[in-house]
């Protein structure tokens, strides 16, 4: 169960980093950082935790809950995206550490620690940095970041949706389900896919 154990272990104030989206055939990817300034014990039913283990209801929910502790100073959070261009021209790789240093950016506080799920890398303005494999089940603020982000990003998803109708992406949030890729066989594909994703680049080709 996610708590704040890791946080407590480094000195000072700690960004809690993490990213929705790197998967997708559409869209951009999306990330969080959240610095929690109070290392209470959350007073949740819902369990803080890996957006994709929890349900929409749930997530939500919880998201109410960090609108309140952002009013009342507990915590502080920042989004940054990269843009299906940018994906396209530096690969999703470094597209989801762009997005992550815009965050960091957004803070604009050079005495912060960051800890990142996953093994990512920034190496970035000198920062104190801690990669955490399954971080966003251990960690509290990279579990609340990953909420976050998730939510963002779904949400614009639902907006490009109504755009773009035909693929499904208010259900799909851009992902490769078997009715987004018979859309884009059918209808092509639009300026919000990832044209070097396969299997969009082969079928660009043909």
């Amino acid at each position: 169960m996610a708590d704040f154990s890791i946080e407590q272990s480094i000195e000072g104030t700690v960004i809690g980093i993490d990213e929705v989206g790197r998967g997708p055939l559409a869209g951009p990817v999306v990330s969080c950082g959240v610095i929690y300034n109070s290392y209470e014990i959350l007073d949740t039913k819902i369990p803080i935790t890996d957006s994709k283990k929890l349900t929409i209801k749930q997530r939500l929910e919880l998201f109410k809950l960090f609108k309140q502790l952002k009013k009342k100073n507990i915590l502080e959070y920042y989004l940054g995206l990269a843009t299906v261009e940018e994906i396209d021209q530096i690969n999703i790789l470094e597209a989801t550490k762009l997005s992550m240093k815009r965050v960091i950016d957004r803070f604009n506080n050079p005495n912060t620690s960051i800890i990142i799920d996953g093994n990512i890398k920034l190496d970035y303005k000198n920062k104190n940095e801690k990669s955490v494999i399954g971080g966003d089940k251990i960690s509290l603020s990279i579990a609340t970041a990953s909420i976050i982000a998730k939510i963002h990003r779904d949400r614009l998803m639902s907006i490009l949706g109504n755009k773009y109708p035909h693929f499904g992406w208010k259900n799909n949030a851009g992902y490769g389900t078997k009715k987004h890729i018979d859309a884009i066989k059918e209808m092509g594909v639009t300026n919000c896919h990832r044209k070097t994703f396969e299997p969009i680049k082969s079928l660009i080709k043909n």
